[in-house]
């Protein structure tokens, strides 16, 4: 009789403690909203700089931890009165001086870039090389950069600007000059680059990017040159440009002065992106 008392008070008292190891849920150490990512910086090539992201460096596997993913976006229209301020106060109140008598003036950046972007982590969850990535991806994007020439020689005889453009000979009466010129580069294509992620508190660190973008195609060139008060020199003779054929010769010889610049530019197709910021990782 004593034994199946005992038999009994032994078994009451195990069947909790197994049914407690039993019904105990397994903590998930890495869900998925940790290494959620989002970042706010500047943009040397494209202005205002924000991304989102995802990187786990909490992650067991030794792949899975050394890989992220970033969606990225930058344009200068938020700060683009800022940036032609700065452009401005660079220029000064008299231009920059370019010689002969020319100033650059007024001159404009706009830009805009769109990327996603792979990024592999070499060193993991190591402490400081851990933050260092290696990353490829796809950009695409705009910059478009204006200013105006001008120019006013009161010392030349005869109250004239004379210029040179594909070996013909130009003037501007009145002694001055007023031209524009402007660079427009569409591009899309592969980038490759290098960054680091430096940790401040907590989740917060510091970016920084650096890379080159193989862009489809360079950057292009326009020139403006204005028809008031403008003469050709013709026939061993000053002509004023003011027939549509004597401005069609004109805008002939503006063409071939940019294609023989275009045909140098055309040869330079990387596209550079440099970037700094605040990031903070979930």
């Amino acid at each position: 009789m004593k034994k199946l008392i005992t038999f009994v008070l032994l078994g009451t008292i195990a069947t909790p403690a197994l049914a407690e190891r039993t019904v105990e849920p397994t903590a998930d150490e890495h869900g998925f909203l940790h290494g959620v990512q989002l970042g706010v910086g500047v943009s040397a090539t494209g202005g205002l700089n924000g991304f989102v992201g995802y990187n786990n460096k909490d992650f067991d596997s030794f792949w899975a931890k050394r890989f992220g993913v970033r969606l990225d976006f930058a344009t200068t229209k938020p700060i683009k009165s800022t940036i032609d301020n700065v452009i401005d106060s660079a220029m000064g109140d008299d231009g920059i001086d370019v010689g002969d008598g020319l100033t650059i003036t007024d001159g404009e950046l706009d830009a805009t870039h769109y990327a996603a972007m792979l990024d592999f982590y070499p060193f993991g969850d190591t402490w400081f090389l851990g933050g260092w990535r290696l990353t490829g991806g796809y950009y695409m994007g705009d910059m478009e950069m204006s200013a105006s020439v001008s120019g006013s020689v009161d010392e030349l005889s005869g109250g004239a600007y004379e210029f040179e453009l594909n070996n013909n000979k130009f003037r501007y009466t009145g002694d001055s000059v007023n031209a524009s010129a402007g660079l427009d580069w569409e591009y899309r294509g592969p980038y490759i680059g290098t960054g680091f992620d430096i940790g401040l508190i907590g989740g917060f660190k510091i970016f920084v990017d650096a890379g080159i973008v193989f862009a489809d195609q360079p950057a292009t060139l326009a020139l403006d040159v204005p028809f008031e008060n403008l003469e050709m020199f013709q026939d061993g003779t000053w002509k004023n440009v003011e027939s549509e054929s004597l401005q069609s010769v004109v805008d002939d010889v503006v063409a071939e002065t940019l294609a023989d610049a275009q045909s140098e530019l055309d040869d330079f197709k990387y596209y550079p992106i440099v970037k700094v910021g605040f990031m903070y990782r979930f």
